[in-house]
């Protein structure tokens, strides 16, 4: 995992077209910036005591992992997180520079916003992600988070974050032998699945693992 990443210099400036699944509260924004240990905290979908939890790894630079939150995502989340069937816990696994740097913003807004930034993240994949100055074309999309252009310097200059993404990476490395994304570890028996599923695919899994 470690070969993917040596180093979170990027640079940029792109206007994103918005849109996403996910909805934005409100009230002002505050950056978690100042407490690593927070932005480290899990992140999930769905109650916390449904019958079967499902661990996400991926990378929001990859193109499959965009697929899945784009198709089969919306149907895990109508029918089965929704109703309280299923637990969704979402785990960076960056492949390259730009998707860590992309982690560590997504981790730095406040908690409420983490997964609108990542349905941001993914829908604007290909201007970030091709950008010649990519900081910028980061930071448009940090800002629909609550952060400013000084927030992202500073998330991206946090090296406790970046270690503690990529020791959690190496740790699906170690445990489930991942090594490409998106990977799913499904319930308790750890069932590996790869790839982005379709949602008929992906509901048959499910259903599976919940008899």
């Amino acid at each position: 995992m470690r070969q993917y990443i040596q180093s979170v210099a990027v640079a940029v400036g792109v206007v994103f077209v918005v849109a996403g699944a996910f909805f934005f509260p409100g009230n002002e924004a505050r950056s978690e910036i100042l407490d690593t240990s927070a932005a480290l905290e899990e992140r999930s979908l769905g109650d916390s005591n449904a019958p079967l939890t499902i661990y996400e790894y991926s990378s929001l630079g990859c193109p499959h992992c965009k697929a899945f939150h784009d198709g089969t995502l919306p149907m895990v989340l109508e029918e089965y997180i929704e109703t309280g069937k299923v637990r969704l816990v979402y785990r960076d696994y960056p492949l390259g520079n730009r998707a860590m740097a992309a982690a560590m913003i997504a981790r730095c807004a406040p908690q409420e916003r983490y997964f609108g930034m990542i349905e941001l993240f993914f829908h604007n994949q290909a201007i970030w992600t091709q950008a010649e100055d990519a900081i910028g074309a980061l930071t448009d999309v940090a800002k629909f988070g609550g952060l400013s252009s000084d927030d992202v310097i500073a998330c991206l200059q946090d090296q406790a974050l970046r270690d503690g993404i990529l020791a959690r990476a190496d740790e699906g490395s170690d445990d489930f032998d991942i090594d490409a994304t998106p990977t799913f570890v499904i319930g308790e028996d750890g069932d590996i699945i790869e790839g982005a599923m379709g949602p008929d695919d992906f509901r048959e899994v499910l259903e599976n693992a919940l008899n």
